[in-house]
């Protein structure tokens, strides 16, 4: 079986392996009852081939699926992980035994059409605000169990992880505040409570903001401004002399992202790049051979 190519973004999620068999064992369960109609010995050549513009993003689970399936097969990618590849383009060659090929095709594609198509909305978001200074952030609004690799393809993509979960970082928003009495206790609690990780407050107004700024965050998410409020939102912060970070967060979208980059914050969050995503439509052609 081929190594892995030396460049893929790191890290590689940890579960990778676990996500793979559990994608199989959900196709395979007891066995592939119709690739025992191909004879044990009969061996195929193939190429998987996109049938649309993309960003590469997959390697790494295409080649764990006919690993676990066949150590023996051999898979030779055309194109590097994060690359773009046009219409009809070849990804992949392949070449093994039939019976493995045929059992992991599928879940090798789901893989491969699902983070490739992360991959290439996150591209489009990136490009989008390209000369801004302007990063893009993904959301948790990823698909259950799939998490890790969801946020592998948008680091493909050239955006950013904001947090992976609800672990890793403090994230303060509305009914929070309102249990807590108070953005300031919030922040105050949250400094106490997990004084080594990074600190952010929603805030839905321009004085919350100012509250916020007070407190000291490392970052304020301004939740659903329209343009003018996020320019006087980053206008005081500058004014404030302030270390804080402002994420713009809320119905963000391609025709909207450009000008709200250009307000000056210096994150936008962006759910759609995770949840909305399309599969991209791929093809493996199959040649069978002695």
């Amino acid at each position: 079986m081929n190594a892995l190519p030396a460049d893929l973004p790191q890290p590689l999620p940890a579960d990778l392996g676990e996500q793979v068999k559990n994608a199989l064992r959900e196709d395979v369960a007891g066995g592939d009852v119709t690739a025992n109609l191909v004879p044990a010995r009969q061996r195929v050549r193939g190429r998987v081939i996109t049938r649309e513009p993309m960003t590469l993003c997959g390697i790494a689970w295409v080649t764990e699926t006919f690993r676990q399936l066949d150590p023996g097969i051999a898979l030779h990618w055309q194109l590097e992980e994060g690359e773009q590849a046009q219409t009809d383009e070849t990804l992949l060659l392949l070449e093994g035994l039939a019976r493995p090929i045929l059992t992991g095709e599928r879940t090798a594609l789901n893989f491969l059409q699902l983070l490739s198509a992360t991959a290439t909305e996150a591209r489009r978001y990136v490009d989008a605000v390209a000369g801004t200074g302007c990063t893009i952030l993904d959301t948790r609004k990823t698909l259950p169990g799939l998490r890790t690799a969801q946020k592998y393809a948008v680091r493909c993509g050239g955006a950013q992880n904001h947090r992976m979960g609800l672990y890793d970082m403090v994230l303060i928003k509305e009914n929070h505040i309102a249990a807590a009495g108070s953005l300031t206790k919030a922040i105050a609690a949250a400094r106490r409570l997990a004084p080594r990780l990074r600190v952010e407050t929603e805030v839905e107004t321009l004085e919350q903001l100012d509250e916020a700024l007070l407190a000291r965050p490392e970052i304020v998410m301004l939740d659903n401004f329209t343009l003018d409020d996020l320019r006087a939102a980053v206008a005081r912060n500058r004014r404030a002399g302030s270390p804080v970070k402002l994420e713009a967060s809320g119905n963000a979208n391609l025709d909207t992202i450009r000008a709200i980059a250009e307000t000056g914050v210096e994150f936008i969050s962006v759910g759609a790049i995770t949840k909305h995503v399309r599969a991209i439509d791929l093809s493996m052609r199959l040649e069978f051979t002695a």
